[in-house]
């Protein structure tokens, strides 16, 4: 039986960033893996002033939980004590005996190998998958290296990909001055922003415990979703000029009780009266939006009333919507993880023009989707499109 072959890519991840993944997807390819482990340090021997492994640690869930076969490992934060390589490997030997194990390294780290806590063992644990990196050791000092390290045992392979020109430290350095948007995952940004790392300012206070909260009542992918959702609503709030911070509490609680089981949130919902509607009482795709507008003010501890009015109405509309509860609506149909359905392209483009006007053409398509299945779009977003088409932003269409 063919072993599996199995990837690992270590690192502080301080934060994840878009050449890790890339490193990851090249060797998948290159070296035929069957999956990519992301394992990120607890402790790091020498490292120093990093974030909390924890947080670390959610922003690489999030950042691969739309990614193919390229997944999280705790294994090194609940290990207890300095995290090393070798201990790694022979407790990956441990827990996947039928696998093949390929170690992810840039050019950079084969030049520090030869420090590395019992290297000649390490060099024998795992094929070193070696991705091209700006080092500033010449081509002969890395090939003689590489030839020394092979003459002890180790085994190595290039993976063909454009040279890694991303460190986690110039990562640090363009969060700070807003310029990161494209070299890290969209949900690392936002949640580097929502907790006020890397320098960034502390938005609101309760960031990092919501974070916390969310990250452990939500699925990786709803999470990553979240996130996206809140960095969507953000963008959208700026553009027309409305109260950012309130869109962005907004958006980033919206589905905070989306994972919730349906007869849990049945039962908030009757103890509390938040709804009589026998559609929305049935539909856990609906009545998390009644749910979560509660469980953001009693858990939460969100008092703002327009907040909790966006959350409890982003999944039907509502006749009346405000521009924020709009900003939310549109943020959670739009943000950038949205798998594609046929109006995505057109609402985007909308949105930052006329709220009004993606909200009908979102509602439209939801409208187009539902009627070729069992249930019919719900009463109040029907309303809803009537309301929109009597506004002056629609009557020009």
């Amino acid at each position: 039986m063919a072993k599996d072959r199995l990837g690992i890519l270590g690192g502080t991840f301080n934060p994840i960033h878009e050449g890790h993944i890339a490193m990851a997807r090249a060797a998948m390819a290159g070296a035929h893996l069957d999956r990519v482990l992301f394992l990120p340090d607890s402790v790091p021997p020498h490292k120093t002033g990093i974030v909390c492994a924890e947080d670390r640690y959610r922003m690489v869930c999030a950042a691969l939980a739309h990614e193919k076969n390229l997944e999280s490992s705790r294994m090194e934060l609940d290990r207890e004590g300095t995290t090393y390589t070798y201990h790694t490997l022979l407790a990956l030997k441990k827990a996947y005996p039928h696998a093949e194990l390929f170690y992810i390294i840039g050019t950079d780290t084969l030049m520090q190998l030869h420090s590395w806590y019992h290297f000649p063992e390490v060099i024998r644990l795992a094929t070193f998958l070696v991705c091209p990196r700006v080092t500033p050791h010449s081509p002969d000092a890395v090939l003689q290296e590489r030839r020394s390290l092979m003459e002890q045992g180790g085994r190595f392979q290039d993976i063909a990909m454009p040279i890694v020109d991303i460190s986690s430290s110039q990562i640090r350095a363009c969060l700070k001055s807003g310029q990161a948007d494209t070299l890290i995952p969209i949900p690392v940004l936002e949640y580097c922003r929502i907790a006020g790392y890397y320098q960034l300012p502390l938005l609101f206070p309760q960031g990092k415990e919501w974070l916390r909260m969310l990250s452990h009542d939500l699925t990786a992918k709803r999470f990553a979703h979240t996130l996206s959702v809140a960095y969507t609503a953000v963008n959208l709030a700026r553009n027309h000029h409305l109260d950012i911070r309130k869109a962005e509490v907004a958006a980033l609680l919206h589905d905070c009780a989306k994972c919730m089981p349906l007869r849990d949130m049945q039962k908030v919902c009757l103890e509390h009266a938040l709804t009589n509607d026998a559609a929305i009482i049935s539909s856990g795709a609906l009545l998390h939006s009644i749910a979560g507008a509660y469980l953001a003010a009693s858990v939460y501890g969100v008092e703002d009333p327009d907040i909790l009015r966006a959350i409890s109405c982003h999944t039907t509309g509502k006749i009346g919507m405000t521009k924020l509860d709009m900003v939310v609506y549109l943020a959670d149909k739009i943000e950038p993880t949205r798998e594609n359905y046929p109006a995505l392209a057109k609402i985007r483009m909308m949105a930052p023009l006329s709220l009004e006007r993606a909200m009908y053409a979102s509602l439209e398509s939801t409208h187009e989707f539902v009627k070729n299945g069992s249930k019919p779009l719900h009463p109040q977003s029907v309303r809803t499109m009537e309301w929109l088409r009597t506004l002056p932003e629609l009557q020009n269409r």
